[in-house]
C-alpha cells in the first residue's frame, strides 16, 4: 500500500489534479444549518486576517490508478467538500464580475478539453441519489431554482440538508459587501489548506482514517500554552500554578479552543478578531507577561474568566441569582455566540463572581451545582449597606444581560454578519471598561435603519433556521404573557397550514397564491410538546390543532392556546397572527417606534425597506410581481415550456397582477405552480423550464438579474 500526504491550497484541491467521487458505501451528506455556518463564518474570519492561512483538517482519497490519474473517492472528507463547493457556487452566483465569475466556475466544474480526452463535468460527484441534484442546482448555477423548491420537490434528507445550507450560506456572504465577498474568495484559494492523504488501497484508507481519528492524544495548543505559562513562574511553585491551571481549564471538556477565543475578544477587543489558541497565547499572553507574571494571569485572568465562560454556558449549574440565570438562557438561545465576552466581562468585573455565587472561584459547575451546603446568592447574614449594594450590583448586571439580549436578538434578525456582530461586541467592551453607562454606549443603541431591517424580514417570508424561529416564538410568547413562561423540556415550531397537501385537505380550497403566502410567515408558525412528525402526517387543520393542544404542556404558551378558540384556520385568522407576533416581539426588543415615533409595525415589508440601503431579498423566494415591479417582465408578455421528445408545449402569459395565466385560463402565483398544473406533474424546476418566447431567457436567468440588482441597490 503506497502512501502520499501533502499540504495543498484549495486552489489546488478543486482543480484538474483531482476529480472527487462520494463511494455509495459513504453516508449521505448530513451537515446541518450549523455547521454551515460556522464554516462560513470561520472562514470569513480567517480572511480578514491573510497574512495567516487557515487549516481545514485532512481529505483521505483511494484511487489514483485510472487512466487519467485523477479519479479518487473521498474516504473521510465529504461534507467539507459539498459545504465548500456550495460556498463558491454562492460567491459565483453573488459576483458580477464575468472574469470572476469564470474563475470561481473552474473550482466547481471542469471544463472540457478534446485534446486531453477530458468531458466536462463537475469536480465533485456526490452518491448516485443526490449527484444530479446537486449538479444540476448548485454545482451548475441554478441557485434560482433551489430556492424556489419546496420539501415535496426533494427526494432525500440530503437533499434537503443541500437546499437549507446553501440558503442559510448565501444570506450569510449575501449580507457581505462586494470588497469582503472578493477578499473571502481570494483567501480561500490561496490561503486554505488541506493535507490530502491518498492511497491506492481502499482498505488502507480505512486504517489511515482510523489512525488519524480515534489513536493518539497530540498534545493540544492549549498543552503548549500551559507549559509556557507554568515555566516562566519560579520552580517552587510550578506544581500549584500547574494544578490551578488544570483547575481552571479541565472542565471546560472540548471547548478550550472557543473559551479562549472568547477570552481573546475580552482582554484584546481592538481588533475584534478570533483566533487559536497559540494565537491568544501569542496576541495576548506574551504582551502580559511584559508588564505582569505568568501567576497573575492564572490567578487574575485565567481562573476567574474560566469560570464565568462555565457560568454563561451552563447558568443552570450555578446557583446564580434568578433573573440572571433566566437572561443567560435567553442568551443562549441564539445560535451565534459574539455576545459571550460581554458576558464574560460583566460576570467577572461587576461586582465580582463572588457576590453571586459561593464557592472557590477555581471550582468547577458540577462542585457548584451539587454542593449542598453552598450558599445561594441571597443577602443573608450582610449588613443592610452590605445587601443594598449586592441587590445593585446584581439589578446592574441583569439590565446589562437584558440589553446584550436585546442587541443579539436585533443583530440575528437583521441578518447582520459576523463581522457586525463583533464589531458591536468591541464598542460595549470598550464603553464598559470606560465606565459608560448602557444608555451612553453606541454599542448597545440600535438605529432606525437596524429596527426596519428587523422587522421587514420579520414580516415577510421568514427564512431562518428553526433556531432562530423558535426563538422569536419564545420572545413573543413571553411577552404575551407577561413573564419568562417556564418552557418543557421539548417544544417545537411547527406550521398551522402544513406545506404539502392533499386532495382532502380542508387547505385544498385555498388558492394555492394564498397557501404559498402564508407556509413561511411567522403567523403560521406555533409551539408545540407534540412531536413534529406526528403533525407532518396531517393535512387538515382540525387534526392539526387537536394534536398540536393534546399535550397540556403546550397550552403554557398563550399563541398556543389561542388555537382553542379557532374552529376554522382562515387566510383572516393567519393575518391576525402575523401582526400578533409582529407586534409582540417589537415589544420585547423595543423596536417598535423610530426616533419620529412613527410606528413601525403598522408599515409593510416593502416599506420598511424602503431607501434602507440594504436588501432583505437573501435567499428568499422572488415574485412574479417583484420582477414586473422592477421592469425585468412586462405584463402581456409570453412565456413557452417545450418537451420536443414528447412533443408536448404550454404557453403562459404574464398577467398584470403578478401571476403566470395559462391557456385554459387559470392563473398561478409562482412559475413552479403553472408548471404543475400546465403538465399535471410535480416540477421543482419551475424556473428552469420556463423561457421567454421572444428570445428564450429562462425565467432562472432572470429571477438571477433580480437578485443582482437589489444587490446593486445596496450600494455595492
Amino acid at each position: 500500500m503506497g502512501i502520499n500526504a501533502s499540504e495543498k491550497p484549495l486552489g489546488k484541491v478543486f482543480s484538474t489534479d483531482y476529480q472527487f467521487v462520494i463511494p455509495a458505501f459513504q453516508r449521505a451528506y448530513s451537515w446541518q444549518v450549523s455547521n454551515m455556518l460556522q464554516l462560513v463564518e470561520d472562514l470569513e474570519d480567517a480572511a480578514r486576517d491573510p497574512e495567516h492561512p487557515y487549516f481545514l483538517g485532512s481529505l483521505i482519497l483511494v484511487g489514483g490508478t485510472d487512466s487519467t490519474g485523477r479519479l479518487y473517492q473521498v474516504i473521510d472528507g465529504q461534507q467539507r467538500l459539498t459545504s465548500l463547493t456550495i460556498i463558491i457556487a454562492i460567491l459565483r452566483d453573488l459576483e458580477t464580475d464575468p472574469e470572476l465569475v469564470a474563475n470561481l466556475n473552474t473550482l466547481i466544474l471542469e471544463e472540457g478539453n478534446r485534446l486531453f480526452g477530458r468531458e466536462a463535468e463537475p469536480r465533485l460527484a456526490l452518491r448516485e441519489r443526490d449527484a444530479e441534484f446537486f449538479r444540476n442546482y448548485v454545482q451548475e448555477g441554478n441557485l434560482e431554482s433551489l430556492f424556489d423548491l419546496r420539501d415535496s420537490d426533494m427526494e432525500s434528507n440530503a437533499q434537503r440538508n443541500i437546499v437549507q445550507n446553501t440558503k442559510a450560506a448565501y444570506d450569510a456572504l449575501d449580507a457581505l459587501d462586494e470588497k469582503e465577498r472578493r477578499a473571502l474568495a481570494g483567501y480561500l484559494v490561496s490561503n486554505v489548506f488541506l493535507i490530502i492523504v491518498r492511497t491506492d488501497d481502499l482498505a488502507g484508507a480505512h486504517r489511515i482514517f482510523d489512525v488519524m481519528n480515534m489513536r493518539g492524544l497530540p498534545l493540544t495548543a492549549s498543552d503548549v500554552f500551559k507549559a509556557k505559562a507554568v515555566s516562566a513562574i519560579p520552580l517552587a511553585d510550578r506544581d500549584i500554578y500547574g494544578k490551578r491551571w488544570d483547575d481552571a481549564i479541565d472542565p471546560l471538556g472540548d471547548d478550550v479552543e472557543a473559551f479562549f477565543n472568547d477570552l481573546l475578544l475580552v482582554t484584546s477587543p481592538k481588533s475584534g478578531m478570533r483566533g487559536p489558541v497559540d494565537g491568544f497565547r501569542i496576541k495576548v499572553f506574551d504582551e502580559y507577561l511584559k508588564k505582569n507574571t505568568a501567576a497573575e494571569f492564572i490567578n487574575d485572568i485565567l481562573a476567574p474568566y474560566a469560570r464565568a465562560w462555565l457560568m454563561v454556558n451552563q447558568p443552570h449549574a450555578f446557583a446564580l441569582p434568578q433573573e440572571v440565570s433566566d437572561w443567560l438562557v435567553s442568551l443562549n438561545d441564539f445560535q451565534s455566540t459574539e455576545w459571550k465576552p460581554v458576558a464574560m466581562w460583566a460576570l467577572t468585573n461587576m461586582g465580582g463572581l463572588q457576590s453571586l455565587t459561593s464557592g472557590d472561584v477555581n471550582g468547577t459547575a458540577a462542585n457548584a451545582a451539587n454542593d449542598d451546603t453552598a450558599d445561594t446568592a441571597d443577602t443573608d447574614g450582610k449588613t443592610g449597606k452590605d445587601a443594598d449594594k449586592a441587590e445593585q450590583q446584581v439589578r446592574k448586571l441583569v439590565n446589562l444581560l437584558a440589553a446584550l439580549e436585546r442587541v443579539t436578538g436585533v443583530d440575528n434578525l437583521a441578518r447582520q454578519t459576523s463581522a457586525a456582530r463583533r464589531t458591536r461586541v468591541v464598542q460595549i467592551l470598550k464603553d464598559l471598561k470606560k465606565g459608560k453607562d448602557i444608555a451612553k454606549s453606541t454599542g448597545f443603541a440600535i438605529s432606525d435603519d437596524e429596527r426596519k431591517t428587523a422587522l421587514a424580514r420579520l414580516r415577510g417570508e421568514l427564512q431562518a433556521t428553526g433556531t432562530l424561529k423558535k426563538l422569536l416564538l419564545l420572545r413573543a410568547n413571553d411577552q404575551q404573557a407577561g413573564e419568562r413562561i417556564v418552557r418543557p423540556r421539548n417544544i417545537n415550531v411547527v406550521r398551522i397550514l402544513p406545506e404539502r397537501i392533499g386532495a382532502n385537505s380542508s387547505f385544498a380550497v385555498w388558492p394555492e397564491s394564498t397557501r404559498d403566502h402564508w407556509v413561511d410567515r411567522i403567523g403560521n408558525l406555533v409551539l408545540t410538546s407534540t412531536n413534529e412528525q406526528i403533525i407532518a402526517k396531517l393535512d387538515s387543520y382540525a387534526p392539526r390543532a387537536e394534536r398540536i393542544l393534546a399535550q397540556h404542556k403546550s397550552l403554557k404558551y398563550p399563541l398556543t392556546a389561542e388555537l382553542e378558540s379557532v374552529r376554522e384556520l382562515t387566510p383572516d385568522v393567519l393575518e391576525r397572527r402575523q401582526e400578533e407576533i409582529v407586534h409582540l416581539i417589537a415589544e420585547y426588543w423595543r423596536i417598535r417606534f423610530d426616533a419620529d415615533k412613527v410606528d413601525l409595525t403598522t408599515l409593510s415589508e416593502d416599506h420598511l425597506t424602503r431607501g434602507s440601503g440594504r436588501s432583505t431579498t437573501g435567499s428568499k423566494r422572488i415574485t412574479i410581481a417583484q420582477v414586473i415591479d422592477a421592469g425585468l417582465l412586462v405584463p402581456g408578455e409570453t412565456l413557452v415550456w417545450k418537451r420536443p421528445r414528447l412533443g408536448q408545449e404550454w404557453i403562459a402569459t404574464v398577467t398584470r397582477d403578478g401571476k403566470l395565466q395559462l391557456e385554459d385560463g387559470s392563473k398561478h402565483s409562482t412559475p413552479t405552480a403553472a408548471a404543475r398544473a400546465a403538465s399535471g406533474k410535480a416540477s421543482g424546476a419551475g424556473l428552469d423550464v420556463w423561457r421567454r418566447q421572444s428570445n428564450g431567457q429562462k425565467l432562472s436567468e432572470i429571477w438571477q438579474a433580480y437578485r443582482l440588482k437589489a444587490l446593486g441597490g445596496r450600494g455595492q
